[in-house]
């Protein structure tokens, strides 16, 4: 039965509204059964559904019921597979109907501001373009399964530390090119029917309560129609979130919150418009729930599982491949080393935590996958909840090291180096998997490295490795997906959506993270991830976008469908590229925009396009790309609004940020020009870079100088004397010009100015 809102506000009391506004418990909103309003259920699940009963706490405590455990974020991002994002979604969403779930608490779309960050396994990219394509296809798929989404955490949630009481201090520009970014396409385009509000303050404000976030930008600007959820105990002041668009608390608040929406109402400190407008929000969301419910679903978990080793598949990177060492052959004997062979890490702590419907190790996958062709070994190696080294495991695994033909090592971070709830201090694995990694290079030149970590790690070991798979949290076909990799039944394909840098200080984070006391500038601004890299010339470890292959791709060609656009104008880009190796493979081309002509301090380059493409050895493909406004566009803080300068922009291809052996340039020019207005405390440089007003001025100063004797005195010194003339305000003018030009003089010639541009 659908919910007719208008007729159901009308007939609630004060108490109903105030009371639909907060949970039941910690999942599930409130019924009002007077008037048919049922409950819905929200369970956490970017990467799998955590479905628990009752007052079940949300932090990953307690057993949920079984679910495919698919990827984690930092994973899926690698996949660059926006189809293979709605594939999971698709999943996730069924699995939801299956369970009786109403709406699933994700995907998480949070930047990657510092490596450190203890969340960063849950969230996509360091980059807004990429997190938030990959965004959309996650809730289109889940919200074509008739289950709504919630986008978090909104906005700049970038660390665990003090995150239900800091402020992230940043920038208007860097806030919309950035940390508004990321979710702004995802809202626009897959029109989620939630979004869950962060627990941190933005700018001095919580983010709860920040009326310019939650109705100025998302619902006004940005035109999002379902609810604002708090992520859950974010609420500060119950009544100003109400005022500023927050329609649901949760959990549940034992009734002292609803109770304050009441007395603010009785006291006229809240307006019943403002309330009932919270009501309707959720109200028409309860009913598109309702209306999707899907009683008789099921879904196969077997088939479930096969896509997530499909998915995992395509998720991990091949950072290294020394000599060729993979695939590996069927053949000879192969050392597996590592408790992490057994026992894989294979997703995140804290509200994201599934209980997996069932668990591959690669120890297992592997001995099905080679049979009797390969003789394999295995030795622990280390203690995975202890840091210290085991002389007899270690022991062991030098002796299998030495008597193989090959070692595979599985090393990583274990889940108590990163979790929900709190940062990293360090990028470093932990001394006991370092040390046996050395000690094995001693006796060995052939190894394999498998990496289990939800972030980036520093790497001071890398030359023992020959070959290095970066497994990221690869969900419960974990071992499946390795043994698929390592033997070549499936060609490596991710790339990663974040850099690896080669130390911590070098990340531009690293000296105002986490922030003092309870504040945390962003001065880094745009600046980070590869951004900041390239700008300042550091290399990194692993540069964003990296990934190798089995096979070899060529970038043959780029071509643009016009020279000249205007900034209304779409610009379409192909570009054509070769498998020219001996495998199978899927490549990501990505495109990146560099502006020539900015004023304002951009990045180098930035992505704007990206595609993933299979081509088999010979096979030749061309893409094509299509270029808007805001490929070419920065926020501008004096306009509000995003603005394309005129100029030349280039235009980059390749196989990623720091390979892009296709260039061409395009001429763009801007059909609204920012308004420019002049006045006695501009100066000289200002009008001398305006395209009209230059000639003018240029032509004012020669006759002026010459006439009244300006800076004779500074004639020996040339530069010093275009320097300052340049950087002088022009009431300066009036000082050096002796009395000869008035300051009514100067006004004249400044509205003059204006005119022109006018």
């Amino acid at each position: 039965m659908s919910i007719v809102i208008e007729n159901v506000i009308e007939q609630m009391t004060l108490e109903e509204k105030a009371s639909l506004c907060s949970g039941r418990n910690f999942w599930e909103t409130k019924p009002i059964e007077r008037l048919f309003i049922p409950s819905i259920m929200m369970t956490d699940g970017p990467h799998g559904l955590r479905k628990q009963n009752g007052d079940a706490d949300h932090v990953g405590l307690h057993d949920s019921v079984p679910a495919t455990c698919f990827p984690s974020g930092s994973a899926l991002a690698s996949s660059w597979n926006t189809d293979l994002l709605f594939a999971v979604g698709s999943a996730l969403g069924r699995e939801c109907q299956t369970h009786g779930v109403g709406i699933l608490l994700g995907p998480a779309v949070n930047l990657k501001r510092s490596p450190l960050c203890g969340r960063n396994f849950e969230y996509f990219s360091e980059d807004p373009y990429l997190a938030s394509r990959l965004a959309t296809h996650h809730i289109l798929g889940v919200q074509s399964q008739g289950v709504g989404t919630s986008i978090k955490h909104f906005a700049a949630n970038n660390q665990e530390h003090r995150r239900m009481s800091t402020s992230a201090v940043i920038d208007t520009r860097t806030l919309h090119e950035l940390y508004l970014a990321s979710f702004e396409y995802a809202i626009k385009q897959a029109k989620p029917w939630t979004v869950m509000c962060a627990y941190n303050r933005l700018n001095g404000t919580y983010c709860a309560e920040h009326d310019e976030l939650l109705t100025t930008i998302l619902r006004d600007t940005w035109g999002f129609d379902g609810f604002v959820v708090s992520d859950w105990g974010a609420v500060n002041n119950r009544v100003e979130g109400i005022l500023a668009g927050l329609d649901l608390e949760m959990p549940g608040n034992g009734g002292f919150n609803d109770a304050n929406i009441v007395k603010a109402v009785n006291e006229g400190k809240l307006s019943m418009k403002a309330l009932d407008d919270a009501v309707r929000n959720l109200l028409r969301i309860i009913d598109k729930v309702i209306q999707n419910r899907q009683s008789d679903t099921t879904y196969s978990q077997e088939e479930h599982h096969q896509l997530a080793r499909q998915v995992a598949s395509e998720c991990m990177v091949l950072l290294k491949n020394d000599r060729d060492i993979l695939p590996l052959q069927k053949d000879g004997s192969l050392g597996l080393i590592g408790a992490f062979a057994k026992t894989p890490r294979y997703q995140g702590g804290g509200s994201s935590h599934v209980h997996p419907t069932k668990l591959v190790s690669s120890y297992d996958a592997i001995l099905e996958e080679v049979g009797d062709a390969v003789e394999i070994h295995y030795a622990q190696g280390y203690l995975p909840d202890s840091d210290d080294l085991d002389a007899n495991l270690l022991e062991e695994a030098i002796a299998v090291a030495q008597k193989v033909d090959r070692v595979v090592l599985f090393i990583g971070l274990p889940e108590r180096y990163e979790s929900e709830g709190f940062d990293r201090l360090h990028l470093d694995i932990p001394d006991n998997h370092i040390k046996l990694l050395e000690q094995i290079a001693k006796v060995q030149t052939n190894i394999v490295v498998v990496l289990s970590n939800g972030a980036p790690i520093e790497m001071p070991w890398i030359d023992h490795a020959t070959a290095i798979l970066e497994g990221y949290l690869s969900g419960q076909a974990v071992g499946q997906a390795v043994a698929d990799l390592l033997f070549g039944i499936v060609n490596p394909s991710g790339k990663l959506a974040e850099t690896f840098p080669q130390k911590l200080h070098h990340n531009p984070s690293h000296l105002n993270f986490p922030g003092d006391g309870d504040e945390v500038i962003y001065h880094e601004g745009v600046f980070i991830g590869y951004r900041y890299y390239e700008a300042k010339s550091i290399k990194p470890l692993f540069p964003f976008g990296h990934g190798l292959s089995y096979t070899t791709f060529s970038y043959d060609h780029i071509e643009v469908n016009q020279q000249q656009i205007s900034d209304q104008d779409t610009l379409t880009v192909a570009v054509t590229v070769s498998n020219t190796g001996n495998y199978k493979g899927k490549e990501i081309i990505q495109l990146y925009v560099h502006d020539h002509q900015t004023t304002v301090n951009r990045p180098l380059k930035e992505l704007k396009g990206f595609t993933k493409i299979e081509l088999a050895p010979g096979e030749q493909k061309t893409v094509s790309f299509t270029l808007d406004k805001r490929s070419f566009a920065y926020f501008d803080t004096d306009l509000n609004d995003w603005q394309v300068q005129t100029g030349d922009f280039s235009l980059y291809a390749g196989p990623s940020s720091d390979t892009l052996p296709l260039v061409c340039t395009v001429h763009v020019t801007a059909t609204k020009a920012k308004p420019v207005v002049f006045h006695k405390n501009s100066t000289l440089g200002d009008l001398l870079d305006h395209p009209i007003v230059s000639p003018v001025v240029t032509q004012m100063m020669r006759s002026y100088g010459q006439e009244m004797g300006l800076f004779d005195d500074l004639k020996d010194n040339p530069e010093m004397m275009q320097a300052m003339m340049r950087n002088m305000p022009l009431r300066g003018i009036l000082h050096f010009a002796g009395g000869k030009i008035s300051e009514e003089q100067l006004e004249q010639m400044i509205d003059m100015v204006n005119g022109l541009i006018r």
